[in-house]
């Protein structure tokens, strides 16, 4: 009996038992299974058969096996499409792949006011395209790119949709007492963040000056020092149980949006500041903590963060605006232990490689790809075709990247 004949036997009896699984489980599970690729063929064929029988909660409709994720069917190390900027087709490296992408644009709502609106291309898992939506203002992905958050139009808001990236469709809303502009998922995807406004941190106002440098004036500008953040909720993906904690701060260290997300181990919230000590860590409770003894060299804009086994830190820019090169540090010391290609070092592909912005050396350093870079290789992997304009610009593609 072969890997996909077991599969589908185990499939079959598990329907047959009609288990329940609580929803989000199977990300979980894959997650796991992810982080134990070195196993032997067998050793694989057991995870394959187990993961997947564990998606099934209700008996398998007319003899057909549940569809497949497409991000899960091209298993390939490495899924580029360098010709393609903005992307349509799914892409991929190591254990990460590229959930969803957004471009954004500031309507005018006044004269003198706008909103800043984000349009999302999801991953459809049953063609392994980018699809646009306009239906939600804010999302996230969760690791095994099943589930998403999505909060809808009209922030703040007060109910949080857990969207099914196969079939589209939104099963199930959790609410909530306080509106939320902002949500992000633990490591394992069991639990949620949601941050907490009491106004829609997306407003712009008029500018009456050239505020981004492009030689116009009337620009759109947040208001800095005016953050209307009140705190945020810990809530449990399954049950959709939480508790509320009040957390404003000092407004002049605040954007005004500064979302919170998860540390690495999924124990603790933090929140980006604008000044040292740059990041300040909370227990689910809200009781400010010190920053775990690993994470005491991370910057929030840093989206890389610590590599998947906790020994390596990503660092900003090892050089000036036009670099090509960006550092990896010790987690523990701030040490600089190497200097990797790429300009912005955006997510791990696994322990050794990662995904980065990167531009042609002395080139314009908004023309920037997609790229792998490996620690101790200078040589760069193309992921995506090149995106044009200013940061800032609209219609710049912003990625968003989640565990396969």
């Amino acid at each position: 009996m072969n890997v996909d004949e077991l599969v589908r036997d185990t499939l079959r009896e598990t329907a047959a038992d009609t288990v329940s699984v609580p929803a989000g489980f199977t990300d979980r599970v894959l997650a796991v299974r992810r982080r134990r690729r070195t196993r032997t063929l067998a050793g694989a064929a057991v995870a394959t058969v187990f993961a997947v029988a564990v998606g099934v909660a209700v008996p398998v409709l007319n003899g057909r096996d549940e569809p497949r994720l497409a991000s899960q069917m091209n298993r390939s190390d490495i899924i580029a499409h360098p010709d393609q900027t903005p992307p349509r087709d799914l892409i991929a490296a190591g254990d990460v792949a590229m959930a969803a992408y957004f471009t954004s644009a500031t309507v005018e709502e006044t004269p003198d006011r706008g909103l800043y609106l984000r349009t999302y291309r999801l991953l459809d898992q049953k063609t392994g395209k980018y699809v646009k939506t306009t239906k939600w203002s804010f999302l996230d992905v969760a690791p095994g790119m099943r589930t998403a958050a999505v909060l809808e139009k009209g922030l703040p808001t007060k109910r949080i949709g857990l969207l099914n990236l196969l079939t589209g469709e939104v099963e199930r809303w959790i609410t909530v007492d306080r509106a939320v502009a902002g949500v992000s998922f633990s490591p394992d995807g069991g639990k949620l963040v949601a941050t907490t406004y009491s106004k829609n941190p997306d407003l712009r106002y008029r500018a009456d000056y050239d505020s981004d440098g492009d030689g116009k004036k009337n620009d759109w500008e947040t208001r800095f020092g005016q953050s209307e953040r009140t705190g945020f909720y810990v809530l449990d993906v399954d049950s959709g149980d939480g508790s509320w904690s009040r957390v404003t701060g000092n407004e002049e260290d605040l954007n005004v949006r500064q979302d919170f997300a998860f540390s690495a181990d999924g124990k603790l919230v933090y929140s980006g500041l604008t000044s040292e000590p740059h990041m300040q860590y909370y227990d689910f409770e809200g009781k400010e903590v010190d920053k775990p003894a690993n994470e005491k060299y991370l910057h929030w804009f840093v989206d890389a963060g610590l590599s998947p086994n906790g020994k390596l830190a990503a660092g900003d820019f090892a050089g000036g605006a036009r670099t090509t090169a960006s550092a990896i540090n010790d987690p523990y010391t701030g040490e600089r232990l190497f200097t990797i290609p790429g300009q912005q070092l955006l997510a791990w592909a696994d322990n050794k490689r990662l995904i980065a912005w990167d531009i042609t050396p002395g080139a314009n350093e908004f023309h920037n790809r997609l790229v792998l870079v490996t620690i101790g290789n200078k040589k760069t992997v193309p992921l995506s075709g090149f995106r044009q304009g200013n940061d800032g610009a609209a219609g710049r593609w912003e990625p968003i990247f989640a565990e396969r």
